[in-house]
């Protein structure tokens, strides 16, 4: 339910911009979710609908960029990326990579009119 309050923040920052911009209407909101941030893109859409009401965000179109787990070896320092379940080098068999990216939750640009 963590969704909710980030999709709060989500409207109060593309009011905020929009506003600045003198912007009538927001028609869409660039969003970047990496795999492991925890963040469902369909809860978002479904509390921002909610949120967005009565404002000129009302019917503003999401749109999710999804970034996958990119992994590197912190023995032999190869970058992979995440397959399955396995938290293991593909060349060294190392467990514990260091984590490159795929945590990433934010907005990458908002488009007004």
């Amino acid at each position: 339910m963590h969704e909710l309050g980030v999709t709060q923040n989500i409207l109060q920052i593309s009011l905020e911009y929009a506003q600045k911009a003198g912007a009538k209407k927001i028609r869409s909101i660039n969003l970047v979710i990496g795999a492991l941030s925890g963040i469902l893109d369909e809860s978002v859409q479904f509390y921002f609908d909610f949120v967005s009401k009565e404002t000129i965000a009302e019917g503003t179109r999401l749109v999710f960029k999804k970034v996958p787990v990119r992994l590197r070896c912190r023995r032999c320092r190869k970058e992979f990326d995440f397959q399955g379940e396995d938290w293991v080098c593909p060349d060294c068999q190392t467990a514990g990579p260091e984590i490159l990216a795929g945590r990433e939750f934010f907005m990458e640009s908002i488009e007004v009119e």
